[in-house]
């Protein structure tokens, strides 16, 4: 299918057509806006538990953002080399064919509706306990609000969700950084000596255990900054723009992290921090007292829609890109006025709100989980594979330091794909029985 046309920002979308009207701040905007979340405000605790170790914890942040780096540095040169909407199934797709493209496609899509709805009852709960305490209903109520809500915006135009996610996710930035000054400016330096020479006592092995637990956990808080790839066809200037996004977002998530670790650090005793389910509430507790409790509420819903609106946006180009090779029902090419794939939208928030509806699929994320991780493993393959054999076609971006830096990535990946087997092994097995299952139903979908 030949390229999207460079379409003028005033016209409507063609029919299976997406518009080309975003640019580098929307790049920015849903880097951040779909990795910062109420995770950085709760999973220090669990990190710090791990670690025990005040530089430990700084490292382990700080290696996260190395991470990402080297996650963007190769998937930028798939993204630039095949700058169309679908995310990872576009790259997996070109590599290695319709089997493996359907595989990838169709668990990110499921791991991305798993996260919207998992998302959507955090929303739910946290809006619930301040609009609606008391009401049974409540929680239900507030999460298909939200759904319902974000996808008439994103229906509307691609324009109107660009919109949204641009301003939630500064409001989100900025929330955070006033959350990180009032730390160093009301909270007492904590004391964190006696966990690091506890620390210190642990073995080798043990200590190595403990840092892949805490890197898992750290990885999940990071997840998502690699959202620009999936808006490629979309892009005003994709060879450009999807480069700068990915790092640039990479960069302000990074330094939003690890000023609120050591936010948390300046503020909470190692030994209350190991133990604390929600680091951020634990920290506005010692310093505003019987207050903190709306404060982190008001945090944590401004975190959360952002995430919402980025998750809405970038799954219904995934169905998109899928029908467009014919691995989905042809509907899924359907493109309103405004730019936005509308059935994909609609089948993504129905799916979104039933899952919402029915509660508790914590199982299922885990499971969402493993497939992230898998995916990855493919797409480094893919780049190695494609350097291969199309070691002629234009790359606009190429990767820096390639092989080595590729290699590297490699190796974070597998051994984090091995780490999360061995730590979560029923969810673990269900995804890998799920992908030996999937080859009866491609052939399905290519009926």
């Amino acid at each position: 299918m030949e390229a999207v046309e460079n379409i003028p920002v005033f016209s409507p979308a063609p029919r299976g057509k997406l518009l080309r009207v975003l640019g580098v701040g929307f790049g920015l905007a849903i880097a951040v806006g779909a990795a910062v979340g109420i995770g950085i405000l709760r999973n220090p605790g669990a990190v710090a538990e791990q670690l025990g170790s005040y530089w430990l914890i700084v490292f382990a942040w700080v290696l996260g953002g190395v991470y990402c780096m080297l996650g963007a540095n190769y998937l930028a040169e798939l993204a630039t080399m095949t700058p169309k909407a679908g995310g990872f199934y576009v790259h997996a797709h070109r590599a290695f064919g319709d089997y493996a493209g359907f595989v990838v496609g169709w668990s990110d899509w499921g791991n991305n509706v798993l996260a919207l709805a998992y998302v959507s009852v955090a929303f739910g709960e946290y809006a619930s306990g301040l609009f609606l305490p008391g009401k049974s209903w409540g929680r239900v109520a507030c999460s298909v609000s939200a759904i319902v809500l974000l996808t008439a915006v994103n229906w509307v135009s691609v324009r109107s969700g660009s919109g949204t996610q641009q301003l939630t996710s500064l409001i989100k930035s900025i929330a955070l950084l006033l959350f990180v000054a009032a730390c160093f400016t009301f909270g007492a330096n904590a004391e964190t000596s006696a966990p690091q020479a506890a620390a210190a006592s642990t073995s080798v092995l043990a200590g190595l255990a403990a840092f892949v637990l805490a890197f898992q956990v750290v990885m999940g808080t990071y997840d998502g900054y690699y959202g620009p790839i999936y808006f490629a066809e979309e892009d005003t200037n994709p060879s450009r723009n999807i480069v700068r996004s990915m790092f640039g977002g990479i960069a302000i998530i990074t330094g939003i992290y690890v000023l609120v670790n050591l936010a948390l650090l300046h503020v909470l005793p190692m030994d209350q921090l190991a133990g604390s389910k929600f680091a951020g509430a634990d920290a506005m507790s010692v310093m505003f007292g019987t207050r903190a409790g709306q404060i982190v509420t008001v945090l944590a819903l401004v975190s959360l829609i952002g995430i919402l609106n980025a998750v809405l946006m970038q799954t219904p180009r995934i169905l998109f890109a899928l029908s467009r090779d014919g691995l989905f029902t042809q509907r899924g090419m359907e493109v309103n006025s405004g730019g936005t794939p509308g059935f994909g939208l609609m089948v993504t928030a129905v799916t979104a709100i039933v899952l919402t509806i029915v509660g508790s699929f914590e199982l299922l994320l885990a499971i969402g989980g493993f497939l992230v991780v898998f995916m990855m493993i493919v797409l480094v393959a893919a780049l190695f594979y494609l350097r291969r054999r199309e070691p002629e076609a234009p790359r606009p971006y190429r990767t820096w330091g390639y092989p080595l830096t590729a290699i590297v990535m490699l190796i974070f990946v597998v051994l984090l794909f091995l780490g999360y087997a061995a730590s979560n092994p029923f969810p673990s097995a269900i995804a890998a029985a799920a992908l030996v299952l999937s080859y009866p139903l491609y052939r399905l979908m290519r009926r």
